[in-house]
């Protein structure tokens, strides 16, 4: 339960069946029980634990998804 003191904000990896796995700074990943996760929650969303709940984070999402499309079109430009 270490890792919940100290980490209250992640990024959903993937599902794996009654499990979402949540990655952390450094790279670390756990495995969540779905029943812990809201079920708005989506791969590649930003996710923050609010009252033992892992909920969305719509505006960090956003940001990361700008940040990624942005390395992408550095990435292959023509």
């Amino acid at each position: 339960m270490g890792v919940f003191k100290k980490v209250k904000k992640g990024i959903v990896d993937r599902f794996e069946n009654e499990f979402v796995v949540i990655e952390f700074e450094g790279s670390h990943t756990k495995d969540i029980p779905r029943v812990m996760v809201s079920p708005e929650v989506a791969h590649g969303d930003v996710v923050e634990l609010h009252d033992g709940i892992w909920q969305p984070n719509r505006v960090e999402t956003e940001k990361r998804r700008q940040k990624i499309k942005e390395l992408e079109d550095e990435l292959f430009e023509d």
